[in-house]
């Protein structure tokens, strides 16, 4: 089936780096998204133990054409899954001739580590990779609850507030049903690695967003004013759209359609396509900064690939000499652009070795030319961290270093 063909595709992708899982999926243009990202999350989630099963049972020394990622994707299906859908097409004979022996491989891991469930081999004598040691960040979405209500329904519900988080080493430390304040972007709580709250009642009530930190920056460091108009070019599948509307109060925000300025293709992005999709995404960013009501633009994807990230940026400066600048933001932020062209280094990177987080880029760019009755600010600041929660205190979303302006026209423009 071409599930598990793009589904082994993305989990190379992201083993290597070359994007976030939700990046890869919907760059796949795999039509049932959700299908492919939950069994792609959950792949990799027992990566570790469906490797010992499958290196225990010497299944890729008996099928030499059969490729590691796939092989542990369609393990997954077999032992952990919920059984080969679509019938599994020419896979399933395959793994029928070694379902016997992965399954006895599988009851024998569980035996060496003493456990009865599958779901207690990720906490007993597994290696998981730095990708799965990134917390669970989960934003309160202030359109419809408070902090200190979200955080006070976990209290009851037996979870420990720890406060705000002062280092990544906080994060890393997080254990059990222990959860954090993050110490840069306010309402973002921050839960141990693996954390499901799929099932929760605030998420399914639309109270919490389940999203990555690194994918909170664009819209706090847009940190558009109350009343500007904001046109998120590639909103998909919404969480920074979702974002900007609470840090507007669901005023003045408008975002153009779903994955409009996105490049089709496979998962795995070739020379040819990555070379394909660096040109659209430059030529899509120029258009951009012609817009001439736009002040502030930050362009955002969910990549590692310098072609995507620095090599645009720089060639859409280069196009528009003396109209953008580089912003120079969040001077903590650890990960900085590569040094490819002066003031690359006003860039953020993201990634889980240095910043615990999935892969990310993120660059801000400024109009030069700005109106005198327009105040400009020569570094934009740090979003400030909103006050520790306390009980039955309720607290309004505040757009983080935003800042009035006479003319509050603001684009923000990114990729995925």
């Amino acid at each position: 089936m071409a599930l598990y063909a793009t589904a082994a595709s993305v989990l190379a992708g992201v083993e290597s780096r070359r994007g976030s899982i939700k990046g890869l999926v919907y760059a796949s243009s795999f039509q049932n998204v959700k299908q492919l990202y939950a069994l792609v999350c959950e792949t990799q989630r027992y990566s570790a133990v469906l490797d010992a099963v499958i290196a225990s049972a010497g299944l890729l020394r008996a099928e030499k054409k059969l490729r590691p990622h796939l092989a542990k994707v369609l393990v997954y299906e077999l032992l952990l899954g919920k059984g080969f859908r679509g019938g599994g097409g020419r896979w399933k004979p395959l793994l029928d001739r070694h379902q016997a022996r992965l399954k006895a491989e599988l009851a024998r891991l569980k035996v060496q580590r003493r456990v009865s469930r599958n779901e207690d081999l990720l906490q007993v004598g597994s290696r998981p990779g730095t990708a799965s040691q990134v917390p669970r960040f989960v934003r309160v979405n202030t359109l419809k609850t408070s902090l200190d209500d979200a955080v006070d329904y976990f209290k009851r519900q037996g979870f420990s507030y720890q406060g705000r988080a002062s280092s990544l080493e906080d994060a890393r430390a997080l254990r059990g049903r222990c959860f954090l304040l993050d110490p840069l972007l306010p309402e973002l709580l921050v839960f141990p690695a693996q954390t499901d709250l799929h099932d929760h009642p605030l998420y399914r009530a639309g109270h919490l967003i389940l999203q990555d930190k690194a994918s909170c920056l664009p819209a706090a460091l847009l940190a558009p004013p109350p009343g500007a108009h904001v046109i998120d070019a590639c909103a998909a599948p919404g969480n920074k759209t979702s974002h900007l509307a609470a840090l507007l109060k669901n005023q003045g925000g408008s975002g153009m359609p779903a994955r409009q300025l996105e490049e089709p293709g496979a998962g795995t992005p070739s020379k040819a396509r990555l070379q394909a999709l660096a040109g659209f995404q430059q030529r899509a960013l120029r258009h951009a900064l012609t817009f001439p009501s736009l002040q502030r633009l930050v362009y955002s994807t969910c990549s590692l690939c310098q072609e995507e990230n620095e090599d645009v940026v720089c060639d859409a400066l280069q196009q528009n000499p003396g109209t953008f600048r580089l912003a120079p933001v969040l001077p903590s932020w650890p990960h900085r652009g590569l040094g490819t062209f002066p003031g690359a280094e006003h860039c953020l990177r993201a990634s889980p070795e240095t910043t615990l987080t999935g892969g990310f880029f993120v660059a801000v760019l400024e109009r030069v030319e700005v109106p005198s009755s327009v105040p400009q600010a020569e570094a934009a600041p740090e979003p400030t961290p909103s006050a520790a929660p306390r009980s039955k205190r309720r607290r309004q979303a505040v757009a983080p270093g935003a800042q009035p302006r006479t003319q509050p026209r603001t684009q923000q423009k990114g990729k995925r």
